[in-house]
């Protein structure tokens, strides 16, 4: 610090610091500054805030944040004849390219140009310490994806065995799904696939949200689907970045339809690999696996069909064998048979003749009974009937109206009928009044 500031000193004496300067003499004093005191290079951890390339070089946006909160920022660049080299290194090793997000370890020099200010001058990346981190960010997410439980959820579902339906989730201009159509179009065992795109991009900082909106567009008709298949062809593998995200991963896990992944590479596998339901390397592959899964099926109603006629033939050679058996003994049963019933029936018979006899018997002596005792129950059943007949004649004869008429009283009938009221006649009823010895017509007057 004190040759810092000495040199400062000697810097502001030979300019005259304290005369007014040009920018360029003020910028200039501080490039001699800074070449002086950071004349080293340093290794900085920084994030990738944003990373773009123009003319081979590659220009940096470096951030450092606490949590959420942005507390340091600078440019860094590295030019053609360094990032040449650099990139290739660190794309072997950590499999992608330099990306916003992206925490990286640098070796860098300070510089200072009058007219472009100042700015880190990238020597040299540490691709180990990027690779580290991916793999913790990678680590997190799955520690994530199991605390919430859902990590193997997606591969609890079974693929169905008549996986016909295939939802699709590709680039539409990708080789790798022109592949999948035509292996599974052109399978030579003739069978039939209904398939239905949803485009999405498959590389770059896009590939999460398309996936994404891919899979609620499949959500919202997912009856018409047995399957999805998420596929992209080779590539370099920087391009795979996008399908290690949390947010991608929760929505594949939580899937309601079991899924297969084919992207394309032969690195270790994405997250969205390890989640998925079936993995398969590339679209081809993944094409052959739903063309094997329905020859299994195939396979296993042949097996089927083949055990069901073995079961039946043999069930019926032994059904024919019992008949065989059934038709031998048949006769003997036969004649076994009739001879008891017809011994049963005899005997039914002897028992029958003998029970109709006694109840004849019994019938015969109860007629013979009655006929003793009918001709004393008729007469006194006539006796009966006479006096009862003439204790009627007496009361008859004791209420005849005759005895009354005879001691000199008269009956008038109107109609037939007892006038016992002579308020009911009127002029011109006819009246008959009957006495002993006749009756008289009379009419009202």
């Amino acid at each position: 610090m004190f040759c810092q500031i000495s040199f400062f000193s000697y810097l502001c004496a030979k300019f005259n610091i304290f005369m007014n300067l040009t920018l360029y003499q003020l910028n200039n004093l501080v490039r001699q500054v800074i070449d002086y005191s950071l004349s080293e290079t340093y290794w900085v951890e920084a994030e990738l805030a944003e990373c773009r390339e123009s003319g081979g070089h590659c220009y940096m946006d470096l951030v450092q944040k606490d949590e959420d909160t942005l507390v340091a920022r600078a440019q860094a660049r590295c030019w053609r004849s360094i990032w040449s080299y650099v990139l290739p290194k660190f794309m072997k090793v950590t499999g992608e390219r330099p990306r916003p997000g992206m925490k990286v370890l640098l070796s860098v020099k300070a510089q200072f140009h009058e007219a472009y200010g100042f700015s880190w001058i990238v020597q040299d990346i540490d691709p180990n310490y990027t690779l580290g981190d991916m793999a913790r960010q990678r680590q997190e997410i799955i520690n994530t994806l199991k605390r919430e439980g859902i990590f193997d959820l997606n591969k609890s579902l079974s693929v169905p065995m008549f996986a016909q339906r295939i939802a699709v989730i590709s680039s539409q201009t990708a080789a790798g799904y022109g592949d999948f159509c035509n292996q599974l179009i052109n399978n030579e065992y003739g069978f039939k696939f209904t398939t239905r795109l949803f485009p999405a991009v498959m590389q770059g900082e896009q590939v999460e949200q398309t996936i994404i909106e891919a899979l609620n567009k499949i959500n919202d008709s997912i009856e018409d689907y047995d399957v999805v298949v998420v596929i992209r062809g080779g590539g370099a593998t920087s391009d795979f970045s996008g399908f290690d995200t949390l947010e991608l991963a929760e929505n594949v896990a939580n899937f309601p339809l079991p899924i297969i992944t084919g992207i394309g590479h032969d690195r270790d596998e994405c997250i969205l690999d390890m989640i998925s339901c079936v993995r398969v390397k590339t679209p081809t592959a993944a094409a052959t696996w739903l063309i094997d899964n329905l020859l299994e099926t195939l396979d296993r109603i042949e097996d089927a069909s083949r055990s069901i006629t073995d079961y039946v033939r043999s069930r019926m050679e032994r059904e024919r064998l019992r008949l065989s058996r059934i038709q031998s003994f048949l006769p003997v049963a036969f004649s076994l048979k009739k001879t008891k019933e017809e011994a049963r029936l005899a005997n039914l018979a002897t028992r029958l003749h003998t029970s109709v006899n006694q109840q004849i018997n019994i019938e015969q002596n109860r007629i013979a009974n009655i006929e003793q005792r009918l001709p004393l129950i008729i007469k006194n059943r006539i006796e009966r009937a006479s006096y009862q007949l003439e204790m009627l004649s007496q009361r008859t004869n004791a209420v005849d109206p005759i005895h009354v008429l005879r001691r000199g009283y008269s009956i008038a009938l109107h109609d037939g009928m007892a006038i016992k009221d002579p308020k009911s006649l009127k002029k011109g009823d006819e009246v008959t009044v009957v006495m002993a010895s006749g009756a008289i017509d009379t009419v009202v007057k």
